[in-house]
C-alpha cells in the first residue's frame, strides 16, 4: 500500500519548533539531562536559555571559547492526554555560549517582547542566558528519523496549523468521539475491532493522526490522508467531514 503524504521532515521540525516544547540539555557530563529555567528555539535551531549562574553546564559555557558541546533535545507531546505522550523529538548538536553582558542583556529584552517568560525576570540576578548555536540537527517522529540541516530548518514553512493543532484535537476529542468513531473503517484490518477509544495526536496539512488499541495490548499510530492538502480553517474542517464521512456536517466539525 502506498504511504499516506506527509509533510517533509524540515516542516514537522519547523513546526515543533514554532510550537515550543519540552526542553533538556544532555551530553553535559550532568548525572541527569539539564532542564533550563526558560528557552526559545529560533528558526535555524539556534537556541536561547537560560541557567542559573552557578550551574556547572554555565561555567563550561563561560569559559570554553569554542563552545562547550552539547545536544538539546526538544520534545513535542500529544495535544491530548496519553500513558505515552512523547510524540516527537528534535535533537540540536552545537556549541553553547555565553555572550558578553551588554549581548545578554539585549537578547533578554527582545525576547521579554517577543517570548515571554517569568523567569526573564532573573536574567542578571542569579541567572544568565546562554546561546546554543547549532551545528546539525535529527528530527524523529512516528513517520521516521532524519536529518535537518540549520538552513533547512530556517528556510521550512511551519505547518499552517501547528498553533491551534492542540485546542482542536482537545475539542475532537472530548466533544466528538462519534467523529472519531467513524474513521475507524480507515484503519488497518488488525486495529478496526478492538477495544478501546481512537485518540486523535496529530493533525497538518495532509491529514490526521490517531493513536489506536493494538490487539493483545498496546498501541498504534495511523495516519490518515486527506482527500487534498488544506491550508485554511475552512478547508480543514471540509477535510475532515469528508474524513468522517458526511460532507454536510462541516459547520459542525471541531473548530479550527
Amino acid at each position: 500500500m502506498r504511504r499516506p503524504p506527509t509533510p517533509a521532515v524540515a516542516e514537522r521540525a519547523r513546526s515543533l519548533v514554532t510550537r515550543g516544547g519540552r526542553a533538556a540539555l544532555v551530553g553535559t557530563g550532568e548525572p541527569e539531562p539539564v532542564a533550563p529555567l526558560m528557552h526559545h528555539t529560533w528558526p535555524d535551531g539556534t537556541t536561547d536559555l537560560l541557567l542559573p549562574d552557578d550551574h556547572p553546564v554555565r561555567h563550561q559555557a563561560r569559559v570554553t571559547p569554542a563552545g562547550f558541546p552539547v545536544m538539546l533535545e526538544l520534545t513535542g507531546s500529544t495535544p491530548v492526554p496519553l500513558a505515552e505522550p512523547v510524540r516527537e523529538l528534535l535533537w540540536v548538536l552545537g556549541g553553547l555560549h555565553e555572550p558578553d553582558p551588554t549581548t545578554g542583556r539585549d537578547r533578554t529584552l527582545r525576547l521579554a517582547e517577543i517570548a515571554p517568560h517569568p523567569n526573564l525576570l532573573d536574567a542578571g540576578r542569579g541567572a544568565t542566558l546562554l546561546r546554543l548555536h547549532p551545528s546539525s540537527l535529527v528530527y524523529s517522529d512516528a513517520e521516521g528519523c532524519a536529518p535537518v540541516s540549520p538552513s533547512e530548518l530556517g528556510a521550512a514553512e511551519p505547518d499552517p496549523f501547528c498553533r491551534v493543532e492542540q485546542a482542536w484535537l482537545e475539542h475532537l476529542d472530548q466533544a466528538h468521539p462519534e467523529m472519531l468513531c467513524a474513521l475507524r473503517r480507515y484503519l488497518p484490518h488488525a486495529l478496526r475491532h478492538t477495544d478501546g477509544r481512537l485518540r486523535p495526536i496529530g493533525v497538518d496539512r495532509c491529514g490526521l493522526r490517531l493513536r489506536a488499541p493494538a490487539p493483545g495490548g498496546g498501541t498504534q499510530d495511523v495516519r490518515l490522508a486527506f482527500s487534498a492538502e488544506a491550508s485554511t480553517p475552512a478547508e480543514l474542517q471540509a477535510r475532515f467531514a469528508e474524513l468522517v464521512g458526511c460532507p454536510a456536517r462541516v459547520r459542525s466539525a471541531p473548530p479550527a
